[in-house]
């Protein structure tokens, strides 16, 4: 076998820079679409010292069609087609990565294609054609001898498929709207099912988020002057952010400074900048070089599952649109033009800035091609009371103005509604505007049942942004706050300043109103961008909550200070420990916490005046030392949400199960009824912060039980105290006795059957 030549490129700068100065003056010349792709394959075959040069074009259905070839059989134009995912080059489609071969041969996924007479051919790189996102097309040469490509003929290759790119996008080789629209259907009402990331209705017309702009010069003439408008539009961007943090709307949401100071420092992040600084001194303009370590940042990350890497990757795409913005001399799409006076926002991702370029007067809901409930575009939007939608292929159904019903509840969108599903939208709305203003009647009044038992209905928390609403709801306190979130929406651990800063603003806006903190409970779904967990089978089963931080105490510890610190000189300070498996793991980190407690006093620090310390109940053989467990602890808490998944060995993250079991199912009840009644005995008080306590049927049920705190989000504080204003609870606990040991799957119908019957209001 002949060993593969080391190849030496031929590239340097001066090289690159030629032959991207001969692609524009083509682009710039006269003729077709396909004469001017034609000169570019011919061109990129002589320049790179190719045998073969060929441009492949998406087609309607995902089919790669041969657009144009240097070197293969002219016939063949027109005639071969690859399915994506089908050969070398629908695998270059597929994964939006560049391919380099030393013997295509060889390659487990080689595809022949006889007409194209490429047998000689050994060696063979292809890079998509990205241009928005998509894969428009592959560009691809190939050698007759074995070689190895060298990475500057890879990065020149995916620079001149930038341009290509433009030439697709223009409609100049085939109608774009071929590929990517939906046919003649496009005009006809639809429903669209996706995912819900902040409930709510909401009705508009579309305005669809196209951020990228054409970019028009791809070469540099001068190289100083584009490394000097970058730096331009660099410092007006970071000028502009920084009024966005400033601006008093934002400060009247509470937002936290976290989210979008960390945006903030994405866009200084020095990797990044060198990387656009490098494309420019190679010879593309400002715009050009943005846009291409962006192409390449996608490519390279779009095939990662991780939802912490894929929502920093949605945040840095929101910074490079931004960037080419500024470059462009144009102020953002928000800011400009008119919008509907009932906007909905349909866009393939977007940042927590963009979407705050927007007026948020007119912002009725937002769609989105990707995103998760933990992306930041997400928790700003539900801090705006916005609902949001993930529909996989929102910008392919939805043209700009479609009039739109948005479902927030059921992650559903209506396009061009029919008028029947427009009446029935405006009956839900107003159903749901008259109990919202039920909800409101209620705020006010103690949360007290019909026949006189009192119930706490506290909150669950997460960032600053919630906490308006601990007084706008009528709550009694924080029964959870997840400390996690600011952890995991920067990119280095805070420090103990940081933290002792949050916490005690924290405790500054409940006032007096009690606050429960849940130490860092990270891993599992909740990733930590600078703690290295390594790759888990079973992620929710592994290391995670407690176990990191009695494995990394110093973490513990740290953040055990800065609680102490924040409620120093104050009535209390309760802390949570998540994920207690065993009394020996609360023992454990009950001794780091009397250790913070010693250095705190030695150091001078005041000591809150009453320390409270509570374990969650969410691993089952916790109950099973109940016990032992009782004396050592001043509260408990239920996690039904992990409770339920560990019991039952159901995975709440997989859609075949998640809804498998019922949490109203008489074991579960079983089980809850068995804990309260061991917690009354020891007299430690109980709560539970899961997402049952929100539900009305099901906090009508935890009422039955015998739980007397609900811990919930704040949009459930108006239905469940509405719900137990309504509730007889004698009534309800001798009904239930007899629900325990009944072998039916759930025992919600008996329960909705007790509420319809006794005028409780679900």
């Amino acid at each position: 076998m002949d060993s593969v030549k080391q190849h030496t490129a031929p590239f340097d700068g001066r090289a690159s820079r030629r032959l991207l100065a001969r692609l524009r003056d083509i682009m710039a010349g006269s003729g077709t679409g396909q004469d001017r792709l034609d000169k570019i394959v011919t061109l990129i075959g002589a320049e790179m010292g190719a045998d073969v040069c060929s441009c492949y074009v998406m087609r309607a259905g995902e089919v790669l069609e041969l657009f144009a070839t240097e070197g293969l059989n002219k016939t063949a134009v027109h005639k071969t087609r690859l399915r994506v995912g089908e050969g070398i080059v629908g695998d270059v489609a597929a994964q939006a990565r560049p391919v380099a071969l030393d013997d295509v041969h060889a390659y487990p996924n080689f595809a022949y294609r006889p007409e194209t007479g490429e047998d000689p051919y050994q060696s063979l790189m292809g890079v998509p054609i990205l241009r928005g996102g998509k894969v428009r097309g592959v560009l691809v040469i190939q050698h007759a001898a074995r070689r190895h490509y060298a990475e500057e003929e890879v990065e020149t290759l995916q620079t001149i498929a930038m341009v290509v790119a433009e030439l697709v996008a223009a409609g100049e080789l085939i109608n774009p709207q071929e590929v990517f629209s939906t046919g003649d259907a496009a005009l006809m009402p639809a429903r669209l099912s996706g995912v819900s990331l902040s409930g709510g209705l909401a009705t508009g017309l579309a305005v669809v988020h196209r951020p990228q702009l054409t970019i028009r010069q791809m070469v540099a003439e001068d190289a100083d002057r584009e490394q000097q408008r970058l730096a331009d539009a660099l410092a007006t961007m970071h000028s502009a952010i920084d009024d966005l943090l400033a601006s008093p709307s934002l400060a009247a949401l509470g937002e936290p400074r976290d989210i979008l100071e960390t945006y903030r420092m994405f866009a200084e992040d020095r990797g990044w900048l060198s990387r656009i600084r490098e494309a420019i001194r190679k010879g593309l303009t400002a715009e050009a070089a943005v846009q291409q370590v962006q192409n390449d940042t996608r490519a390279r990350m779009s095939h990662l599952t991780d939802p912490y890497i894929r929502e920093r990757l949605m945040d840095l795409e929101d910074l490079t649109n931004r960037l080419l913005q500024h470059l462009a001399g144009k102020r953002s799409e928000g800011d400009g033009g008119t919008l509907p006076d009932d906007t909905v926002l349909v866009a393939r991702t977007m940042g927590p800035a963009e979407l705050l370029d927007y007026d948020q007067r007119r912002l009725r809901a937002l769609i989105l091609e990707e995103g998760s409930p933990s992306s930041h575009v997400c928790i700003v939007a539900r801090a705006l009371n916005i609902p949001v939608v993930q529909i996989a292929d929102a910008m392919n159904r939805i043209e700009p103005l479609d009039p739109l019903i948005v479902d927030g509840d059921h992650g559903t969108v209506f396009v061009r509604p029919a008028e029947d599903i427009q009446m029935a939208f405006a009956e839900s709305v107003a159903l749901r505007t008259r109990k919202e203003q039920m909800y409101a009647e209620v705020r006010s009044l103690p949360s007290v049942t019909a026949d006189g038992v009192p119930i706490s209905i506290r909150l669950n928390c997460g960032l600053l942004m919630d906490l308006p609403h601990l007084k706008a709801s009528g709550a009694e306190g924080i029964g959870l706050y997840r400390t996690e979130i600011p952890f995991m929406v920067r990119s280095t651990y805070p420090d103990v300043a940081a933290q002792t800063e949050l916490y005690a603003r924290i405790l500054d806006e409940a006032e007096a109103r009690p606050v429960v903190f849940r130490t860092l409970d990270a891993g599992g779904d909740k990733i930590l961008p600078y703690i290295a967990a390594g790759e888990e089978e079973n992620p929710a089963l592994g290391w995670r909550a407690i176990r990191i931080g009695l494995d990394h105490p110093m973490l513990l510890r740290q953040q055990i200070r800065a609680l102490l610190r924040a409620a120093g000189g104050r009535p209390s300070l309760s802390v949570m420990f998540p994920m207690i498996a065993e009394v020996a793991e609360f023992e454990a980190a009950r001794r780091l916490l009397r250790m913070e407690c010693a250095r705190a006093e030695a150091d001078g620090y005041a000591l809150p005046g009453d320390l409270r310390v509570g374990a969650m109940i969410e691993v089952p053989s916790l109950l099973f030392q109940l016990p032992a467990l009782l004396p050592r602890v001043d509260f408990l808490s239920v996690g039904s949400n992990d409770l339920m998944q560990y019991v039952f060995a159901c995975d709440r993250g997989n859609p075949r199960t998640a809804t498998r079991y019922d949490p109203l199912s008489p074991p579960m009840l079983s089980l809850l009824k068995r804990l309260v009644e061991a917690c009354d005995g020891a007299g430690v008080p109980l709560s539970i912060c899961g997402e049952m306590a929100g539900r009305p049927l099901d906090a009508m049920a935890l009422i039955g039980l015998g739980f007397r705190t609900l811990s919930m989000a704040p949009p459930a504080v108006g239905p469940v105290k509405m719900m137990l204003r309504s509730l007889d609870v004698a009534a309800l606990r001798q009904y239930m006795n007899g629900l325990y040991d009944r072998s039916e799957h759930s025992a919600r119908t008996k329960l909705h059957a007790f509420a319809r019957d006794h005028g409780v209001l679900i």
